[in-house]
């Protein structure tokens, strides 16, 4: 895989206004392209790349970083989401959104850690001035052997 050049998200916002705002003034297809290149000092080639990905970028807006353009050498793998336009491949990455992570209440446990204070039995917590004489008379009483 051969890197040809890429494209940033916010070159490429910027580039989607600009192309809006001139199609929106009546200009046509190649009016727009050589006043994008002016615009963002782009000529031949790169221009033409930028032209494609700004198509590309459209279609991705949502989470989007960049777009690489990459040229594939044989018998390697088309990654995914990538956009073939000629020999060439126009990749979209994309910022990946951390899930937040389950407490540990919803995950089943209940926070009684040998480090929280407590001896890992997890049970509910008595008074904290002892025993009641309910719960002494009951550890008190001693099995009767038979």
């Amino acid at each position: 895989m051969k890197a040809i050049t890429e494209f940033s998200v916010f070159t490429l916002n910027k580039a989607i206004l600009a192309k809006a705002a001139l199609a929106a003034e009546g200009k046509n297809p190649e009016e727009i392209q050589e006043n994008l290149g002016q615009s963002f000092k782009l000529e031949s080639e790169k221009l033409g790349y930028f032209v494609q990905a700004l198509e590309i970028a459209s279609a991705n807006t949502q989470n989007l970083k960049r777009i690489v353009i990459v040229k594939l050498n044989e018998g390697e793998k088309v990654p995914p989401k990538a956009v073939q336009h000629e020999e060439l491949h126009y990749i979209p990455e994309f910022f990946v959104q951390a899930t937040p992570a389950a407490s540990h209440d919803q995950a089943g446990g209940n926070n009684k850690g040998r480090r929280s204070g407590g001896k890992g039995g997890g049970g509910p917590k008595g008074s904290p001035w002892g025993l009641s004489p309910e719960e002494k008379a009951l550890k008190n009483k001693k099995p009767v052997a038979k």
